[in-house]
């Protein structure tokens, strides 16, 4: 019976202690690269058959708040899987622990514009420019939210970079174009429609622009 009772408390020890390493690993980040790689290819597996609550899951066993890859791949998962707003927390986690990544924020960017909340789309967007200023993609998005808001000016601010870099953009041209257009700058404008025809000839949009720059 002493036997019987010794084992009992051995086995409810070694219990409780591997209960608590798994807290203190979850705490602390300190999982083995195999837990992680099993976990994430579990994770790869679901998704790749659009099990994405499985394929979240499946991560929870190794989850970090200090660990980027578990928070960044967390993110896309629950996007996925139209958990919008939990999405959105796991991407900021991601850029608490990459300060300067992009990749964390442009993931934020997809279910903030899900939700369609597109005050927080722009501010990502400029933090984003803060770390690259010269992210040509970036600056078109956050052109065309302020265009259309309508902010001319600072659409004009963003699209007037983008073809000083890149001169033969069709799209940023002609944004260009209309930005300028609509703050009144008719002989820009006028210039900017011409050269989208030669970059997209009866381009109807550049059309559509000198017909109205002929009206005024």
């Amino acid at each position: 019976m002493d036997i019987l009772k010794k084992s009992k408390q051995l086995f409810l020890f070694v219990f409780v202690l591997l209960i608590v390493s798994q807290i203190y690993a979850q705490k602390s980040g300190t999982f083995s690269n195999d837990d992680l790689q099993n976990a994430f290819k579990l994770s790869y597996k679901y998704e790749a058959s659009g099990q994405y609550k499985e394929a979240i899951d499946a991560l929870t066993p190794v989850y970090s708040g200090s660990n980027y890859e578990v928070n960044l791949r967390l993110g896309w998962l629950n996007y996925l899987n139209l958990q919008h707003k939990e999405a959105m927390q796991y991407y900021q986690t991601a850029t608490k622990i990459m300060p300067y990544s992009i990749e964390a924020r442009l993931g934020y960017v997809n279910p903030a514009a899900a939700l369609e909340d597109w005050t927080k789309v722009a501010d990502m967007y400029n933090e984003i420019l803060n770390i690259d200023p010269n992210n040509t993609s970036v600056l078109y998005k956050l052109g065309t939210i302020y265009y259309y808001r309508p902010d001319y000016q600072k659409a004009y601010n963003c699209f007037e970079k983008i073809v000083n870099l890149y001169p033969t953009d069709y799209s940023s041209v002609l944004m260009f174009g209309w930005a300028n257009f609509q703050l009144g700058r008719g002989s820009d404008a006028e210039v900017l429609f011409n050269k989208v025809l030669l970059l997209s000839p009866n381009d109807a949009s550049a059309l559509e622009g000198l017909g109205l720059l002929k009206k005024k």
